[in-house]
């Protein structure tokens, strides 16, 4: 499914809470909890100077009351409860796209902070084939810069995005290899290349754009789990590569948390999201890289890592994919893979099997 459809249905859905006072409390400065918060793509920094986490994701209007593509965030001291969100960056009027807003995510990094986000403009369509029948346009992660993680944030480049611009890609996040040198990892679209890849471009050491050529490190066909015989059509494809984000464990290993569909052979007979991992033989970006087992399936995915403030290993994801929610899982590094210890249904509401 197209991230155009979950966008719909996400308006709609605040819309039709909108109209039940989700909004009114919103703009009231009402403490919220996450079963209350539209949350797709969730991404949690914790700053550590004033001890405030706070979450990221696209702009919604019915709760910021700005009606441009950009990034909202909500901030708190405990995960559980909530400030009403606020825009910390919109897309500049005249700018190379002025859709999308998908996977935001903050970065601190030589005393800035760096905002990373996906943005789209349909009318800026690609030469490149279209295997599945699907329109291939302008796709692709741009950088933002500004003082405080609750912004303004500032492009940092504003022809284009920062993996190459034929290339249709989502989903950037920052890793800085051993060496000090930044990298964006990102994901490249099934929609251009049918088996949807992650790759990774260096980047100039103030993040104002790409340094060199981008590399491919795995396929999302690569993952055992998913099924070889499911064959793509224009409806959808099962080689579909998500939300990736690097970590480093305690015995350094690296890691990659990425999602993706898993095809189940099941009475609906349809794909579900996952939350999955790699792990690099190497114990560098290039891998090479094997796929373990998904940690969360129940139609989660996008998780990003975190620490709380006393050193718990945390994971944000959001469930379902449609309709999605923020979704806290407390993990556990055991060297060279990733546990889920329990979902934190005290912090996300959750009633429903970990």
């Amino acid at each position: 499914m197209g991230r155009a459809v979950w966008w719909g249905l996400l308006v709609g859905l605040v819309t039709a809470f909108a109209g039940q006072g989700l909004a009114q409390s919103a703009l009231a400065g009402a403490a919220m909890v996450l079963p209350e918060m539209p949350l797709h793509d969730p991404f949690i920094l914790a700053y550590a100077p004033t001890k405030t986490y706070y979450l990221y994701t696209s702009n919604v209007a019915a709760l910021t009351q700005v009606k441009r593509t950009g990034t909202m965030v909500y901030a708190s001291k405990d995960l559980k409860h909530w400030s009403a969100p606020k825009v910390v960056f919109a897309v500049p009027e005249g700018f190379w796209a002025k859709s999308g807003g998908w996977a935001p995510e903050v970065h601190e990094y030589k005393g800035k902070f760096y905002l990373l986000t996906t943005l789209h403009n349909e009318k800026k369509e690609l030469p490149q084939p279209r295997p599945l029948g699907h329109a291939t346009y302008m796709r692709g992660t741009m950088i933002a810069v500004s003082g405080s993680p609750e912004g303004p944030f500032v492009p940092v480049k504003s022809d284009g995005p920062v993996p190459p611009a034929e290339f249709m890609t989502l989903d950037g996040t920052l890793y800085v290899d051993p060496a000090g040198k930044p990298w964006m990892v990102y994901a490249h679209e099934w929609l251009q290349v049918t088996d949807g890849t992650i790759e990774a471009v260096p980047l100039k050491d103030d993040l104002s754009g790409a340094s060199g050529q981008p590399v491919s490190l795995f396929k999302a066909s690569d993952a055992p789990w998913i099924d070889a015989q499911a064959v793509p059509t224009t409806k959808g494809s099962v080689y579909v590569t998500d939300g990736p984000e690097l970590y480093r464990t305690k015995d350094g290993h690296l890691l990659m948390l990425w999602s993706s569909y898993e095809h189940l052979n099941d009475e609906d007979g349809q794909s579900h999201y996952v939350q999955t991992v790699a792990r690099s033989v190497s114990g560098e970006l290039n891998g090479p890289w094997v796929q373990l087992a998904p940690l969360v399936r129940q139609d989660s995915g996008h998780g990003m890592l975190f620490r709380t403030f006393d050193g718990q290993l945390m994971m944000v994801l959001h469930r379902p994919f449609k309709r999605a929610r923020g979704k806290l899982y407390q993990m556990r590094d055991v060297g060279d893979h990733l546990e889920v210890e329990r979902e934190r249904v005290d912090l996300d509401g959750d009633v429903g099997p970990a």
